[in-house]
C-alpha cells in the first residue's frame, strides 16, 4: 500500500448502487473513502450492503436518512457536521430536503469491493 494524497474530483467517477454521485477519495487496505451526492430533491435507492460497513458525515446540505437493522429502525436528520453509522446488513436510504447539493464523506471498511456489494431492499421514500 502507498501514501495516498488525493484530491476530490471535481466530476462523479462513478454512480453508487443506490444512485448517488460517487468520488473516489484516499483508501488503505483496511478502509477507503469517498464522497456521495445528492441533486436537491433527490432520493436514492434503499439498499443494504453485504459484507462492509460504512459511517458517514454530512458536509454541506440536509436532508434525512433512514436506516433499519432487525428491529432497530431510525430516520436521522442530516446536515453539515452530523455523523451515522451503517452497519453490515443494515437497510438505509437517504434523501435531499434543501435547495443545494446533499454532500457526505463516507468511511467504507473494509474497502468498497464492488458494484454487486449493494443489494436493493424496500425503502421508505
Amino acid at each position: 500500500m502507498s501514501l495516498q494524497t488525493r484530491e476530490r474530483p471535481r466530476h462523479p467517477d462513478a454512480t453508487a448502487p443506490d444512485g448517488s454521485e460517487v468520488r473516489i477519495l484516499a483508501a488503505t487496505s483496511r478502509g477507503s473513502m469517498a464522497q456521495f451526492t445528492l441533486p436537491p430533491g433527490a432520493v436514492s435507492k434503499a439498499v443494504a450492503h453485504r459484507t462492509v460497513e460504512e459511517v458517514w458525515l454530512v458536509t454541506h446540505g440536509q436532508g434525512r436518512m433512514w436506516r433499519k437493522l432487525g428491529d432497530m429502525e431510525v430516520t436521522a436528520e442530516l446536515r453539515a457536521g452530523i455523523s451515522v453509522s451503517i452497519p453490515v446488513g443494515a437497510h438505509f436510504q437517504f434523501r435531499n430536503d434543501g435547495a443545494g447539493p446533499l454532500h457526505c464523506v463516507g468511511v467504507t471498511m473494509p474497502p468498497w469491493p464492488g458494484m454487486d456489494e449493494a443489494y436493493e431492499v424496500d425503502g421508505v421514500w
